[in-house]
């Protein structure tokens, strides 16, 4: 018997942003269990932006917490359950969302202001989110053009995409990991991107330093439903 999702939502226009990043900045943040997935030998640090849409918590809608953005910045792991990802900091619009995330899966949520575009002209689609902390306004943006399409076998969108699974570092040194169902998302052609961010506050020094530097790639995935189940470890 297949068991019941705890959320299923639509995640849609996922920016992304990837930088190469030293290992000993992500150490502090590595479940017990896990080792980090490297891409060509080398560690990545990913900003990511998307649509939370039409969430639901065991099949039922939360008025008012249906359709908001989050942005997180995350690292890619090899665990009991697989491939996956650790988020270092989630931003979400809706105290409630953060709430609840910290406390059903330990993931470190912050409620902070929020903001998006989406413009299409012609050929090319332009994605960027955007949130307020401290009075400063932080944003990351991608420039993509023509059709989406699945991503080839063995290139970058297929490795930041293909992750599903989820891994959390606990307090006392545990780790906890959930699944996260979802078919491949097809990507864009991504030409441009920009980012200006103040990570030293959400993220830490190192990592700050780490995302005012050039990013090595920047992808726009489709997205799709997905579902999410709770926690197996």
């Amino acid at each position: 018997m297949n068991p019941r999702p705890f959320l299923t939502a639509v995640w849609r226009d996922l920016a992304v942003l990837n930088f190469e990043v030293h290992p000993s900045l992500l150490a502090p943040h590595l479940p017990a269990g896990t080792e980090l997935d490297l891409w060509k030998g080398n560690a990545l640090v990913s900003l990511v932006g998307f649509q939370f849409l039409d969430t639901k918590v065991f099949g039922l809608p939360i008025p008012f917490h249906r359709n908001f953005e989050e942005v997180n910045l995350r690292f890619y792991v090899r665990g009991a359950l697989g491939r996956g990802v650790v988020f270092i900091r989630e931003i979400a619009p809706r105290r409630a969302v953060a709430g609840v995330a910290r406390l059903l899966y330990s993931e470190r949520y912050v409620a902070l202001p929020m903001e998006h575009a989406i413009e299409r002209n012609g050929g090319r689609l332009s994605v960027s989110y955007g949130w307020k902390q401290n009075g400063r306004r932080n944003f990351f943006a991608v420039e993509a053009e023509g059709e989406p399409a699945l991503p080839v076998g063995g290139s970058p969108e297929e490795f930041i995409f293909e992750h599903y699974c989820g891994y959390t570092r606990m307090r006392g040194g545990g780790s906890r990991a959930y699944r996260v169902d979802h078919p491949a998302w097809r990507v864009w052609t991504v030409k441009a991107a920009e980012c200006d961010v103040d990570g030293d506050t959400l993220y830490g020094a190192g990592l700050g330093e780490v995302l005012r530097g050039p990013s090595c790639s920047a992808m726009l995935g489709e997205g799709s439903p997905v579902s999410v189940f709770r926690r197996e470890m």
